[in-house]
């Protein structure tokens, strides 16, 4: 006896649109599956908001938008849209072609690495990522360690890897020249509690 498998239901983009509007989740579009985003644990929302908040000091006054986990992301190539962790965007912001509530065109992504999803985030996410003609620079920041991985675009389809463990070391963000303590990233993060 044989099992059938069920064939799961494939979403046009115009479906997957409307769920979203009518929904209070969030959810991932992958070239025709919805993946609904699951809720962060306190150390992950804790490093996104500390982050924010640097970003938002240290990017006052200049040209850029700075978006945390509830803005859509379409990227066209990769037939995905997504909602990445903190994202910068130059002004004037570019929005996805008839839509007032997705934007196509970040500089700088981070996302905080959850162990659900940290295979992703370095994997497939970032190969989608990559395909975004604006995007220069991504961030990895663990949750469960001082351990930050940053990408920086050195010419076209050249990535450049640091990777950080120590919280005294200062690192620059390229895409706008703004200096970044790791300490800073983890302050008051316990560890322990995870």
């Amino acid at each position: 006896m044989t099992i059938a498998q069920t064939k799961e239901k494939t979403y046009t983009v115009e479906e997957y649109l409307q769920l979203e509007i009518a929904t209070d989740t969030r959810n991932e579009y992958r070239n025709g599956e919805i993946v609904p985003m699951t809720g962060g644990m306190p150390n992950h929302n804790e490093i996104a908001s500390i982050f924010n908040a640097i970003l938002r000091f240290g990017l006052k006054g200049k040209p850029y938008s700075i978006f945390i986990a509830d803005q859509r992301l379409w990227i066209p190539d990769a037939n995905l849209y997504t909602y990445p962790d903190l994202m910068v965007v130059p002004k004037p912001i570019e929005l996805q072609t008839g839509r007032k509530d997705t934007v196509t065109n970040p500089c700088f992504i981070a996302e905080v690495l959850s162990k659900s999803t940290q295979n992703y985030d370095r994997s497939e996410k970032f190969v989608a990522y990559r395909s975004i003609p604006s995007f220069q620079e991504y961030l990895l920041i663990s949750q469960y360690s001082v351990r930050v991985e940053h990408y920086v675009k050195t010419a076209p389809d050249r990535w450049l890897l640091s990777e950080y463990t120590d919280p005294d070391t200062i690192l620059t963000l390229n895409s706008f020249d703004l200096q970044l303590a790791i300490a800073d990233l983890y302050e008051n993060i316990d560890f322990d509690e995870i």
